[in-house]
């Protein structure tokens, strides 16, 4: 069993071999599920964009790269004609 001690400001800080078992890094989250006097911690780790990749559904098939940046070439051009006309 690996032991810890708060600070005065609450801080914890957790055992490197607890880390280490667990994979945490940097930016990873823990949420706290109290239960009367337990602490049940899980892990929520963060997750690339790469990982998200594919987990919500399209709402409409992917016109293609070139597609999507004459759009925004397109939308900028009437951005900057419109403030040049004001």
């Amino acid at each position: 069993m690996q032991k810890a001690t708060i600070t005065s400001k609450g801080q914890l800080t957790i055992p490197k071999r607890v880390r280490d078992r667990l994979g945490l890094e940097p930016g990873d989250r823990l949420a706290f599920d109290v239960e009367g006097d337990t602490i049940r911690l899980r892990v929520e780790k963060r997750r690339t964009l790469e990982e998200l990749r594919g987990s919500l559904p399209a709402g409409r098939p992917y016109p293609g790269r070139e597609v999507e940046r004459e759009a925004a070439r397109r939308h900028v051009a009437e951005v900057i004609l419109g403030d040049e006309r004001s």
